[in-house]
This record gives C-alpha cells, sequence and structure tokens, in this order.
C-alpha cells in the first residue's frame, strides 16, 4: 500500500486540492445564501402580488445563477482529484467515501438542475405557485447537496459505521446511517450551511449599501437589506451555538486540533480561552521551555467550558497529547504518540503477516494475526507517521485563523443589529447612515475571509490526517510525478482566477445594471420577459 514517498509530491497535492476545495468554496456559501434570499423574495410576490418584489427575486436570482454555473465546475474538478491525486485514499475507503457522493450527484444534484431551469425560466409559463415551488425546490436540492458532501467530510474527521477487509485491504461500509447521521456530520452541516446564510446576507447587505450610496434603487435597496439583516442575525446567533457543539466535539475526538487552535501546549484544569494574542515565533518545539505567547489577553476558563461545558473541566495542550498519560473525558488513560505509532506499526505488520498466512492456508496462524489486527487498528494509520512531531499541524496559522473568522462574526453581528434597527426606524435613516454603507460594502469581502479561514481552521487542523488516525496524507496519495502535480497546480490556479475574474465581471456588471425597478420603486413593465 505505501510506496516511496517524496515529500515535494505530497506538498504539491496536498496544495493542488487546498486550492480546488477554496476556489470552489467561494461559491457555494453564496449560493446557499443567497438562494434562501430570492425565495424569501419571491414568498413575497406571492403573497402581495407586487410586481416589485418578481422584479427583486429576478434580480437576486440573476446573481444566483451566475455564481452557481460557476460553482458546479469547480465542483467537479475537486471530486475528480480523489482519483487522480489520492488514488490511495480513493481504494482503502472508496466504498465508504464515494456513497454519499453518488448520491449526492444522483438525488440532490439532479433535484437542483431540474428545478433551476424552471425557475429561470418559467416566469409567466407556470403558475405562481408553482414556481415559487421551483425557486424553494432549487435551493433546498442545494442545501441536500451540501448535505452528502459534509457527511463524507465528516466521515473523513470522525470515521464511523465501518469495519477494514484485510482481504481486499478496503473499508466497508457497515451501518449507512451511522456515516449519514453521524453527529459530527449533523453539526458539520448546520454550522457550514447556516454559516453560508450569513455570507448571503453579508452580501446582499453589502450590495444594498452600494445602491444607497449612489443613491440608487433606495426602496429596493432598503427592502432587500431588510430581508437579508433578519436572516443573517438569525443566522449568525445559530453559527454561534452550532459553533460551540463542534468545539465540544472536536475536544472529544480531535484534540490536537484544538490544542492547535488555542496554542495550548501543557493543559491544565480550568483553561482560559485566548481571545487576542500573539503567538511567539520563537517556540519551535512542543518540548522546549519558551512561552507559546509573547502576550495574550485569556477569558479565564472558558475554553473548558467550550470544550466540556464544564468551566474547571481539564483540556490537554499538545505536550499532553504527544506524552500522553492524562485521563481523557471516557476515563481512560491517553496513550503517548510513541506507543500509538507502536500499535500502529503493529497493524500494518499483523496485516501482512495475515495475508501471507491466508495464501499459505494457515488458518491458525491467519485467525491469530487477524485478532492483532483488529485490536490494533484504531492506530493503524499511525504506522505511517515517521516522526511524532508530523502529528501537530500548523498552530500558527490554526490560531490565526480561527480568531479572524471569530472576530468577523461579532463584526457582521453588529452589522445586522446596526441594519434591521435603523430600517425599522424608516428607510430614510439607512439611506442616510453614510459610514456604515462602506462599513457594509466592506463585510461582503470579509464574509468571505471569514469563510475560509473556517474551513482552514477544520482541515489544517486535522493534519497529517486525510482519515482521523486512520490514513495519513503521506499514505494516501498517488503515485505521481512532482512535476506533474506541480505542473497542473499553475494550470488549475491560472483556470480558476480566470474563472473568479469572469464571475466578478459579470456579477458587477449585472449589480450596476440594477434590478427592473424605476426610481420610484416600482417595477418596469414586461420586466419578467
Amino acid at each position: 500500500m505505501m510506496f516511496l514517498i517524496d515529500n515535494t509530491l505530497i506538498d504539491w497535492s496536498r496544495a493542488q486540492f487546498a486550492l480546488t476545495a477554496m476556489y470552489h468554496w467561494l461559491f457555494v456559501p453564496l449560493t446557499l445564501g443567497l438562494g434562501i434570499i430570492m425565495s424569501l423574495a419571491e414568498t413575497k410576490y406571492y403573497r402581495t402580488d407586487d410586481p416589485f418584489w418578481k422584479a427583486t427575486a429576478m434580480f437576486w436570482q440573476k446573481i444566483f445563477g451566475i455564481n452557481f454555473a460557476i460553482g458546479v465546475a469547480t465542483g467537479l474538478i475537486l471530486e475528480f482529484q480523489f482519483g487522480t491525486n489520492w488514488s490511495n485514499y480513493s481504494m482503502f475507503v472508496g466504498d465508504i467515501f464515494g456513497a454519499p457522493l453518488a448520491i449526492e450527484g444522483i438525488l440532490a444534484f439532479f433535484m437542483e438542475a431540474t428545478f433551476i431551469a424552471v425557475m429561470f425560466f418559467g416566469w409567466d409559463r407556470v403558475s405562481k405557485r408553482f414556481h415559487l415551488a421551483s425557486t424553494w425546490l432549487t435551493i433546498i436540492g442545494a442545501t441536500l447537496s451540501a448535505w452528502w458532501i459534509l457527511v463524507a467530510n465528516a466521515w473523513m474527521q470522525y470515521p464511523a459505521g465501518m469495519d477494514f477487509n484485510p482481504d481486499t485491504l478496503r473499508n466497508e461500509m457497515s451501518d449507512f446511517w451511522a456515516v449519514a447521521l453521524s453527529p459530527v456530520a449533523v453539526v458539520k452541516f448546520f454550522h457550514t450551511v447556516i454559516s453560508s446564510w450569513v455570507l448571503g446576507s453579508c452580501f446582499v447587505v453589502g450590495v444594498s449599501a452600494w445602491y444607497l450610496l449612489k443613491k440608487r434603487q433606495q426602496r429596493f435597496a432598503v427592502e432587500s437589506m431588510k430581508i437579508a439583516a433578519m436572516l443573517g442575525l438569525v443566522s449568525i446567533i445559530i453559527t454561534i451555538l452550532t459553533g460551540h457543539t463542534s468545539a465540544s466535539q472536536v475536544a472529544h475526538h480531535q484534540p490536537m486540533k484544538l490544542a492547535a487552535m488555542e496554542n495550548l501546549y501543557v493543559g491544565h484544569n480550568g483553561v482560559g480561552l485566548s481571545t487576542i494574542g500573539v503567538v511567539n515565533p520563537a517556540k519551535e518545539h512542543y518540548a522546549d521551555d519558551k512561552s507559546p505567547y509573547i502576550f495574550t489577553i485569556d477569558a479565564p476558563k472558558t475554553l473548558s467550558f467550550l470544550a466540556f461545558n464544564d468551566f474547571n473541566a481539564y483540556v490537554p495542550g499538545i505536550k499532553d497529547i504527544i506524552d500522553g498519560g492524562y485521563t481523557m473525558p471516557n476515563g481512560e488513560i491517553a496513550l503517548s504518540a510513541d506507543e500509538k505509532i507502536a500499535r500502529g506499526k503493529t497493524a500494518i505488520t499483523a496485516l501482512g503477516e495475515y495475508r501471507r498466512a491466508k495464501k499459505a492456508g494457515d488458518e491458525a496462524k491467519a485467525a491469530v494475526e487477524l485478532k492483532t489486527l483488529e485490536e490494533n487498528f484504531p492506530y493503524f494509520g499511525y504506522g505511517y507517521i515517521k516522526d511524532k512531531v508530523d502529528l501537530i499541524p500548523n498552530v500558527t496559522i490554526l490560531y490565526y485563523s480561527f480568531r479572524l473568522m471569530v472576530g468577523l462574526g461579532m463584526l457582521f453581528l453588529l452589522v445586522f443589529m446596526w441594519a434591521i434597527w435603523r430600517t425599522r426606524k424608516g428607510s430614510d435613516r439607512i439611506v442616510k447612515d453614510r459610514w456604515f454603507h462602506y462599513v457594509a460594502i466592506a463585510c461582503i469581502p470579509f464574509a468571505y475571509v471569514a469563510s475560509q479561514a473556517g474551513w482552514v481552521v477544520a482541515e489544517v487542523g486535522r493534519q497529517p490526517w486525510t482519515i482521523q488516525d486512520i490514513l495519513p496524507v503521506n499514505a494516501a496519495i498517488s503515485n505521481l510525478s512532482s512535476n506533474s502535480v506541480m505542473v497542473t497546480f499553475i494550470l488549475f490556479l491560472v483556470l480558476f482566477t480566470a474563472l473568479l475574474i469572469a464571475e466578478i465581471s459579470i456579477m458587477v456588471k449585472a449589480i450596476k445594471h440594477g434590478p427592473n425597478i424605476d426610481k420610484d420603486g416600482k417595477a418596469i413593465e414586461n420586466a419578467g420577459h
């Protein structure tokens, strides 16, 4: 299963996948968030029969369509990379990982692809009720697509519902519902999708603020801002709550990720949360005596509460996790990294001996080796770890990414609250807040930064694993030339950048043109044709 690995190949393969995933995620959250807002606008049209709301819904649907088309293109390329760049991964867990992706393609994607045609081309051709249903079913289909993709991703963070078949060298699904309804998958879905609603809300509030700044389409801008700000406020509150649950799950299943996020090297009871700090670049090893921070401001005992709902709970640090010996939440004593690596090598050796015994027809020896393999399989991936220091992800990136995500989230919360308060006081109030218009416009790129930072925390935080504790990246990649991966990385970079520039240009042109609404806030005749 293993071959001689070139570290350059690992780096380029990781970089290529990260590039594709991050570009793809530029389009997905706006699709999910904008889909809700355009559906709410059309619902208002259905209820009021006011052509203004039809024109409003059609405008946001146009922006949705531009974004949706390019998102599909990058998503397809992302899925192909599992076979081209990560063939060992696909062979090892393809039976499990492929199932939710297949369901996503067969069920959810076809659902949204079907109804999106009615949504765009069915105005004045189907009944208002059927068109409204098609609009909602389009975004429901997109959300279901996200569900199955996030199920696959969550399984990589928390593998469940599987059994390893030593005869085929593959992990096979033993419980579909344990995979599909994993508690990690459920929380990841709600946290990710609802945070996408936050991004969509920031986008609409920002675009609406631009119209107010330019003194154009004021009724459209204010009404759109009302919908988006209310959705954004509710969404960010739920995002905070699901984020707390996610932190608790990370503490239980991925303690190294949590320790790295918090720059915590030595654990203790009642650990505080670093709210603002500067990581000490001089700290080069987990066991040296240098301080992790140049300075930090802590919220006392907050990390213990976020992790275990107990202000005095013990939270292990990076050194504790490497050295082992502490009591885990389930009451067991944590193994050291050296012990896990030894058990992983025992599992790999037992697998080899089992296969040799089976080939020789020695069933007794095969049974003994199989038992050894099963006892040590939870640490299988550690057998491929060459240096226990490799188990520590990039602390600096994780620490700042997490705080960037949370800090920007607090900014968005204030922006939504201000927009709701001012629009409730009367549309003339929000029209005069020029400083707010600039802040709201700035929140559009900030929302993308926060969204990307969240994925950096999730994915960089689980390194060096492709599948937590089961398969590290150095055992998952394809046996390719590093130069070929480098060339395709550059090609993808150029292609994706061109697509992004094209999308931004088309959306900016559409926004400058504006909705088919006149200066008095009335829909222009024949706006639906």
